[in-house]
């Protein structure tokens, strides 16, 4: 299997999994017992809406929250994703390029035919470090199946949705520390009440265990987008962009894009969902050494 079909599958069964265990275990929250599997089996099925290739673009300007680039944005964009489409050897046509709004550097991963680009990168960077920026946009793309990269995030919806519920809650004990406290303190309690119960009453130890797999969701899935990550970075350098991306990764240190990790804490080093510029400057110079 290329190494590109495997960076796309592996993430899938991840957040499959743990989409399955945030299904069912919101399902059997709420009482519905035997009931939540015909809710498993409803949401396994809708997977098949999400391949109609229409769905991409409301998929991209309202999950992604991308939008078109403009006329003379598109002036800019498209002699160099012409440039970057013969080398990579693909139609560029086959792919939608779409802006996302934000002073960010690297724009979110996308799937599907869709490659975005952030308009700082747009306006900022020179035509050969936009087109670097770009090649390893594509290459999240490139030998990959878009098939499975869109049903892989369909299906990760749920489990992604729990993660941003956990990240607000984070805030809100940062924000309003009592009330945090408070809110997270009975979640907690009625977890462990759930998996208590469950254990106690619950013939086999399955359900019971699945219950406790979230605790590891999070650690996992970051790892596998940090491995992610890096694997375009590579296939970014194979097409020849790899002196090109160090450069621009030299451009991030200086900009601060590693401002807000602090270095060496366990927290930032297992829950960061891109490695550190310094990480991805050391394997791209250690590629191209030789």
């Amino acid at each position: 299997m290329q190494r590109s079909q495997l960076s796309d599958l592996l993430p899938a069964i991840n957040w499959f999994f743990w989409s399955f265990v945030v299904v069912f275990w919101v399902s059997g929250f709420f009482g519905l017992e035997d009931g939540a599997w015909i809710v498993v089996g409803i949401w396994l099925l809708s997977g098949a809406v999400i391949l109609w290739r229409p769905l991409e673009d409301i998929q991209a300007k309202l999950v992604f929250r991308l939008r078109r680039p403009t006329m003379v944005e598109e002036s800019r964009l498209r002699p160099i994703w012409s440039s970057l489409a013969a080398r990579a050897g693909i139609d560029g046509g086959t792919y939608a390029l779409w802006i996302q709004e934000t002073e960010e550097i690297s724009a979110a991963p996308t799937v599907g035919h869709t490659v975005a680009v952030t308009r700082w990168s747009l306006y900022t960077l020179p035509p050969s470090h936009l087109e670097a920026v770009l090649a390893h946009e594509l290459a999240h793309h490139l030998g990959g199946r878009s098939w499975l990269r869109l049903l892989g995030f369909w299906y990760s919806l749920p489990a992604r949705g729990a993660l941003a519920v956990m990240r607000l809650l984070l805030k809100l004990i940062k924000a309003v520390p009592v009330l945090g406290c408070l809110i997270v303190g009975f979640f907690l309690v009625a977890y462990l009440g759930v998996i208590v119960a469950m254990l106690m009453f619950n013939e086999s130890l399955l359900t019971p265990l699945l219950y406790f797999t979230p605790l590891l969701a999070a650690p996992i899935l970051a790892w596998l987008s940090r491995w992610n990550e890096q694997n375009a970075d590579r296939t970014a350098a194979e097409l020849g962009y790899g002196p090109k991306l160090v450069e621009v990764f030299y451009g991030w240190q200086v900009r601060g894009q590693d401002a807000g990790r602090p270095a060496g804490t366990l927290r930032s080093d297992l829950l960061s969902s891109h490695p550190r510029v310094s990480e991805r400057i050391r394997a791209l110079e250690k590629l191209l050494s030789r």
